[in-house]
């Protein structure tokens, strides 16, 4: 009976490291549009984590691939900083909305106290 309980990076039959490094790549750059296109800071916030989540997967790519943990340790400290970047900028955006009503992010350069 095969044991489907752990992924093998480049054996027959599954998912080549290849395909792991491309879809980050494009996760990254979906990312990357979405910050430069986008005018809601929610959205940008999202793309900015979407971003690092493609880091993220590369970097569990090399280290399964590598057979080293050290990879593994840094994308687990990078998401909990990312949530952290996550609560406290969607705490300012709430606190910015209940203030005024902005939708650009063009107009959150004229905050004055």
């Amino acid at each position: 009976m095969p044991d489907y309980g752990q992924l093998q990076i480049g054996t027959a039959g599954s998912v080549d490291t290849t395909s792991f490094l491309l879809l980050g790549a494009v996760l990254f750059v979906l990312g990357a549009i979405g910050v430069l296109v986008r005018r809601n800071p929610i959205v940008i916030l999202v793309c900015i984590e979407l971003m690092l989540n493609a880091v993220n997967l590369t970097l569990i790519t090399f280290a399964r691939q590598l057979h080293n943990l050290e990879g593994q340790l840094f994308v687990l400290m990078t998401m909990v900083v990312a949530a952290a970047e996550a609560v406290v900028g969607l705490a300012i955006l709430v606190d910015i909305f209940r203030v005024r009503e902005v939708e650009d992010i063009d107009d959150l350069s004229e905050l004055k106290g």
